[in-house]
């Protein structure tokens, strides 16, 4: 990869690899360092990784870097840390974005990985496989498990307010 190009794909894919993070995180701090970690091991390994690879492999590296961050932080949390749970609603007037962050928060890491990529990012099952390390089957299974479960908590939302 040229210098061009490495810098094109700041250009065009920061804020799509921002996006991504920040959504998995909710972290603004930690999604900025997670996509510059991300762009800086592009830059150290600029000569193994093709352009046209290149949106797939900032993904790659950006969730597994997450996923280590989160372990990281899921090892020094302790009880007394635990956060409370936050409720869903204002004096019963939702905010559909809201509540989709708060289904996504409860979904398991690799599901909202998936719902991520495909719903918000626009990736295929075989991108997503790439970016996930699975097979196009597990991805729309996955996919299909986490809607099932953003839905049953809607549901549940709605039922609660009625």
């Amino acid at each position: 990869m040229t210098e061009k190009e490495y810098n094109d794909a700041v250009r065009q894919w920061s804020q799509n690899v921002f996006r991504f993070v920040m959504k998995s995180c909710g972290n603004q701090n930690l999604s900025e360092d997670i996509v510059q970690t991300a762009y800086m091991k592009l830059w150290e390994n600029r000569e193994k990784v093709f352009f046209e690879k290149c949106k797939s492999w900032l993904f790659v590296t950006a969730h597994n870097t997450l996923l280590n961050e989160l372990k990281k932080e899921k090892r020094s949390s302790s009880l007394e840390n635990t956060p409370h749970k936050e409720p869903y609603h204002n004096n019963n007037r939702y905010d559909l974005r809201d509540l989709l962050d708060q289904g996504l928060k409860r979904l398991p890491q690799l599901q909202k990985s998936i719902i991520l990529l495909r719903d918000l990012e626009g990736y295929s099952y075989d991108d997503i496989g790439e970016i996930l390390s699975l097979n196009p089957s597990q991805v729309k299974v996955y996919l299909f498990r986490a809607r099932k479960k953003m839905k049953q908590m809607l549901q549940n939302i709605y039922q609660m307010a009625g």
